[in-house]
């Protein structure tokens, strides 16, 4: 069971065994999910980066993380409330002086821009999640995927477990991460309990959820844990330590610099 994110990559990861995965791009210097910020992405060699998918109004997979604009334009209203054409006259920079004018990407623009060049985690939002399988969001995105011949470089996560199994009832040899929502499982569940019910491939959670427990679980199992979203050095080192397989983080050049000099995980 299990497939971890840099067995996805383009190229050896700077330390063996684990992935430095880019969230929502490199987004603590560009804005988030744009293709400025997955070029710089790319220029700070992060091995992975992760994206946010939903649909617009004329069901087109664009790459936004919250389902109101508000926040990363400053407009009103919902994603899926516009056309992509209108979601495109947005300005999705306008928090960076430097990036004013930057628009909102489509899943396809951005699969163009990475092929090749960075893995990518798709995260599926539960907003975009409907009950059926063919013809929703997943199977727009695996469609895409292999358009541009990605396949074996891409990861698909959720919250919303429908999600994941849409994931591999379309395509089966799809690598799916679950992302840890206890509001969908039992206290009672682990981890490996979870990804196994879901047939997924890894476990992702955020730095507060993790502990020893679930860690020495996982690894019993073969689950590979990546963890999410992590700026700060200390953190990171600790979690490193811990033996995870890969962390989100808005700095990825700072999370490469600090994988580098941490020291070898004795297990």
């Amino acid at each position: 069971m299990g497939r971890p994110c840099h067995t996805l990559l383009f190229r050896q990861p700077a330390r063996e065994g684990f992935a430095v995965i880019a969230h929502r791009g490199a987004s603590a210097y560009f804005p988030e999910n744009t293709l400025l910020s997955l070029e710089g992405a790319i220029d700070m060699d992060a091995d992975m980066a992760e994206i946010d998918v939903l649909l617009s109004r004329d069901g087109v997979p664009v790459v936004v993380h919250n389902e109101r604009i508000h926040r990363a334009t400053g407009g009103r209203g919902r994603v899926a409330h516009y056309t992509l054409a209108e979601l495109k006259r947005f300005d999705f920079g306008y928090r960076f002086k430097a990036a004013r004018g930057e628009q909102i990407p489509t899943l396809e623009e951005v699969l163009e821009l990475c092929a090749g060049r960075i893995a990518l985690n798709i995260e599926i939002k539960s907003g975009a999640v409907q009950d059926v399988v063919l013809g929703g969001v997943e199977e727009l995105c695996i469609d895409l995927v292999y358009r541009h011949g990605m396949e074996s470089h891409v990861a698909f996560s959720s919250f919303d477990p429908r999600a994941l199994l849409h994931c591999k009832i379309i395509d089966p040899s799809a690598v799916t991460a679950v992302l840890y929502d206890d509001r969908y499982y039992l206290r009672t569940q682990t981890p490996a309990a979870i990804v196994e019910h879901l047939r997924a491939d890894a476990f992702n959670c955020s730095k507060e959820e993790i502990t020893e427990k679930w860690m020495a679980d996982c690894a019993a199992h073969g689950v590979p844990v990546n963890i999410y979203t992590v700026d700060d050095e200390k953190t990171m080192r600790r979690l490193i330590a811990m033996g995870v397989g890969g962390i989100f983080s808005n700095r990825p050049d700072v999370l490469r610099k600090t994988a580098l000099e941490a020291p070898s995980v004795v297990r």
